[in-house]
């Protein structure tokens, strides 16, 4: 009998098209080495060309999950994605604070295809609930904006948008750059130090579930032991190789491959 791999709780809604939320999160989870555990928020009927329908479940359903999995089996890690409503998100974040373990907040506010999955009433939980808990936030360019009112239109401004999601309380941020211009650029700060990662940008439009797979990746790499420079930066670089991998799924933005690691030079695609 194998030892128990470490283990990390993704809490997030379902994408039935299988390339986001809670579906991205367990196959990056796999990818990584690590024991993937869920709760479930929401159900989405969703697909390449963007989410038809969101029904969201109840706090009970939720605060059952958690607390079935954490009380039985344990988490070295827990990453939050998609949480619709002011109530979950301030259940959500009850749990996490009595939870000792590293937390990764991806404060989903759309989906690549605009369509929005946060309430504009829980943004203020979001903020005073829920970005406290984190011990890194992943918030991209329009979740910052959404939050802090922060537009950042250029590299330089990567900055003044940390300091305005750290004044919520992370322990870290990290500022996802990719919407702009020019190489892949991204802002790891704690306030003090910083660490700037930068990738090539690939040719491939193929990126949906890019923000839920990056939140998991850290937690994966976090629940292992590592810090979070090091847990970021290996993020960063799976990540980076399922963009490249990304592949035409459907009519519209196909997903990242979160198996390309796994591909061997005869059946890669």
């Amino acid at each position: 009998m194998s030892a128990a791999p470490p283990r990390v709780l993704t809490v997030a809604g379902s994408d039935s098209g299988g390339g986001a939320g809670i579906q991205a999160d367990l196959k990056t989870m796999l990818a990584l080495g690590v024991h993937g555990m869920s709760v479930l928020t929401a159900v989405t009927a969703q697909n390449s060309l963007g989410v038809q329908g969101a029904w969201e479940l109840p706090v009970e359903a939720v605060r059952a999950q958690y607390r079935s999995v954490v009380d039985d089996i344990g988490v070295q890690a827990v990453k939050t994605g998609m949480l619709s409503s002011a109530e979950l998100v301030e259940t959500v974040a009850a749990l996490l604070a009595g939870t000792d373990a590293p937390v990764v907040v991806d404060p989903v506010g759309v989906s690549k295809h605009g369509d929005p999955l946060l309430a504009a009433s829980a943004l203020e939980s979001v903020r005073a609930a829920l970005l406290p808990t984190a011990t890194v936030a992943t918030p991209n360019l329009d979740e910052v904006a959404q939050l802090t009112g922060v537009e950042v239109t250029s590299e330089d401004q990567l900055r003044e948008a940390a300091d305005a999601v750290l004044a919520y309380g992370p322990a870290w941020v990290l500022i996802k750059g990719g919407h702009l211009a020019g190489d892949a650029v991204d802002l790891l700060t704690d306030g003090r130090e910083e660490h700037w990662l930068r990738a090539p940008r690939l040719d491939n439009r193929h990126t949906h579930g890019t923000g839920c797979t990056l939140a998991s990746a850290v937690a994966a790499q976090l629940a292992k032991g590592q810090s979070v420079p090091e847990a970021v930066r290996a993020a960063k670089e799976y990540v980076t190789g399922a963009i490249a991998a990304g592949f035409a799924l459907g009519g519209g933005i196909g997903p990242v491959d979160h198996g390309w690691r796994f591909r061997t030079p005869h059946t890669a695609g």
